[in-house]
């Protein structure tokens, strides 16, 4: 079972959509509770294909919606992953409101650290571990591309994963790179908060939760960055015991 059929499968009950909102960096959907996901257009093939049902998307359930995030389309996937996080039970009581850079600090220091994806707390790690290896699809000076995951990835103690890599599908194939003994991390407003990735390696997901929608969806609508938003907490969730397969 792939991680998507996993956590689709972990969905307690469908809920009538709310609202549905495609931003340029953010999209968000409404069910149970909001979800957000980072928005992916795509490239190439994907730049003039329709999103499918455009239109009347209101009239699908978020069940229904979420299995959107099964599609290579980019922006489908957005907003089924987004769908999917809607509708996750979500127990704060479990969380701490934490920063990840700091636990990625914590953990990293004087150890090897890879990170995937650019993080505003790169140039604050970069001093404190032992080797920081940063992959990206673009990578910029000094980072690495995202095809020598393989490479880096499995010599890593620490590894932090942007919670998009699941909107882009290349999240369980980076997990599977993991060490065993290694401290993994997904962060990101993308990031599913469910025990689902615990099962797959996963130490501590650093996911958002939205606590106004209204607020969320003022500064979304108007081409804010996730950073810009109101009307969010970023929570992290650790899990407990040994790490599982």
């Amino acid at each position: 079972m792939t991680l998507i059929d996993e956590l689709l499968a972990s969905i307690e009950a469908d809920m009538p959509l709310r609202s549905v909102t495609v931003g340029a960096h953010m999209t968000a959907v409404a069910s149970r509770g909001c979800g957000i996901a980072a928005t992916f257009v795509g490239d190439g093939a994907f730049m003039h294909v329709p999103v499918r049902g455009v239109g009347d998307l209101l009239r699908m359930s978020a069940r229904e919606l979420a299995e959107y995030a099964r599609s290579d389309h980019p922006l489908e996937s957005t907003l089924g992953i987004a769908a999917l996080n809607s509708l996750l039970r979500v127990d704060t009581a479990a969380m701490r409101e934490r920063n990840a850079s700091e636990i990625i600090l914590e953990r990293g220091r004087g150890r090897k650290v890879a990170l995937v994806g650019h993080f505003p707390f790169i140039p604050k790690l970069a001093g404190a571990v032992d080797e920081l290896w940063v992959l990206e699809k673009r990578p910029m000076e000094g980072e690495y591309p995202a095809e020598a995951a393989p490479e880096l990835i499995p010599r890593a103690d620490v590894v932090a994963i942007t919670g998009s890599a699941l909107v882009n599908h290349t999240l369980e194939g980076l997990l599977n790179l993991c060490s065993p003994e290694a401290f993994v991390v997904v962060l990101g407003p993308s990031a599913p908060l469910s025990p689902v990735l615990f099962g797959r390696g996963v130490s501590v997901i650093c996911g958002a939760v939205v606590t106004d929608e209204t607020a969320l969806l003022r500064g979304l609508t108007q081409g804010g960055h996730f950073r810009q938003f109101e009307g969010t907490r970023m929570l992290c969730w650790e899990r407990g015991g040994t790490r599982r397969r």
